[in-house]
């Protein structure tokens, strides 16, 4: 039988372990590796990696409100986006800069969720929130996920991924999140 002092060990031990697997370590990627073979949007403050499915937008294409954008299509259709905004909301804090996000999707969505997490920031690790979300769009259920935090400068950021269900798996979306980097400003 084993002490109550082991058992204490034992299971701080595998807590340890557990967060250490939550939060990314032994993923086989560093947070802010772009993946071998896939893309990056490129903006003045932020970075964010892209999946080789999906095709970076010119600057004609994309929305005036986007500083970078790329898309999945099947059989030109889009069924997913990655879009970085930049000074969207005026934020003190990763927290105030994830509420104005959520603004941004409260009609027609469903919000599962907000987290905070951090980013590869130009000191070390920085900050952030992750909002998870769904809505339907055309009959089709999108599932979204919105990293949003603030840059070098101390302006609000979003990186937002969104895909048709069933378009984009779990470790793509896993390693585009943990790609997100805040440059220096």
């Amino acid at each position: 039988m084993r002490s109550t002092k082991t058992n204490g060990w034992l299971v701080a031990g595998v807590a340890a372990l557990l967060a250490a697997v939550a939060t990314g370590c032994g993923s086989g990627q560093e947070t802010g590796a772009v993946p071998e073979g896939w893309g990056t949007l490129k903006t003045a403050s932020v970075t964010v990696a892209r999946p080789p499915s999906f095709t970076e937008q010119s600057d004609t294409e994309r929305s005036k409100h986007n500083a970078a954008a790329a898309t999945l299509s099947e059989g030109g259709k889009p069924v997913g986006m990655i879009t970085v905004q930049l000074d969207f909301t005026e934020a003190d804090s990763a927290e105030e800069a994830a509420i104005g996000a959520e603004a941004g999707i409260a009609l027609g969505s469903t919000l599962k969720g907000q987290k905070e997490i951090q980013v590869v920031g130009p000191d070390g690790r920085q900050e952030a929130r992750r909002i998870d979300f769904e809505f339907t769009e055309k009959g089709d259920r999108v599932a979204g996920v919105i990293v949003a935090g603030l840059d070098a400068r101390k302006k609000a950021y979003a990186v937002r991924i969104d895909a048709v269900e069933g378009r984009l798996d779990d470790g793509d979306l896993k390693k585009i999140v943990e790609s997100v980097t805040v440059l220096k400003g």
